[in-house]
């Protein structure tokens, strides 16, 4: 049986960003998170030309794109890049190696680490992301959790049937697709991989491959998403 095949444009459209350069040659969409840190490296040069209200902290290897607003308390580590017309909110906290595309809101208590997100994500309440790719429109609600460690600290797997694959992470969290829906205080364990506008409710914690255009109400109750 041959192993499961996470294309990046099975998931995600490669138009929303202004990154799909990273993506170049990649077969398991995860494949850029060990890219990040050479990309922004080599691609990212530290400007403004945002609007910063009040004094937020901002690194020194940060972009901010135009008509982006950062708000006081907000904290940017860097290095990161960050599209135009974003929202950067109160209490959010941006670590290392990140990419956000524009128009996406990052909102109080959210933080996100080593993670691209595509154009228009929306992380706005007390959210963590975690070492994943997040597709274009996908919306986190209130409390919603991407865990990108397991326990054990083993090489994330994931299952696909009677195939299990081994990522090569010892960090990874979600591959989101586009347009997917989120519920309040939803948890996505290690190694998740949702589809296009698939949707999981809130406070279902997740394991494993939801497919495009599906609903999750529980962990095992799975049902087709009507358009």
């Amino acid at each position: 049986m041959s192993a499961p095949h996470f294309d990046p444009a099975d998931y995600l459209d490669l138009k929303e960003t202004d990154h799909a350069a990273i993506f170049h040659g990649v077969t398991q969409a995860w494949e850029i998170l060990p890219k990040l840190v050479h990309y922004l490296e080599e691609q990212l040069v530290p400007a403004n030309f945002g609007r910063l209200i009040g004094s937020p902290v901002i690194g020194k290897s940060v972009y901010i794109g135009k008509g982006t607003v950062v708000e006081p308390g907000a904290f940017i580590k860097g290095p990161a890049w960050i599209g135009p017309n974003c929202q950067i909110r109160h209490g959010a906290y941006i670590r290392e190696n990140v990419i956000i595309g524009a128009g996406s809101v990052i909102g109080n208590s959210t933080e996100i680490k080593n993670s691209f997100l595509f154009n228009g994500v929306q992380a706005p309440h007390f959210n963590y992301i975690g070492d994943s790719v997040v597709g274009a429109k996908a919306h986190l609600a209130a409390g919603v959790i991407v865990s990108n460690l397991k326990l054990s600290g083993d090489f994330i797997m994931i299952r696909s049937g009677e195939t299990i694959l081994t990522t090569g992470l010892r960090k990874f969290g979600a591959l989101i697709g586009d347009e997917v829906e989120i519920g309040c205080n939803a948890v996505l364990n290690p190694g998740s991989v949702l589809g296009r506008k698939s949707m999981v409710y809130p406070g279902v914690s997740w394991r494993g491959i939801l497919p495009a255009s599906t609903i999750a109400k529980t962990a095992t109750d799975i049902f087709e998403r009507q358009a």
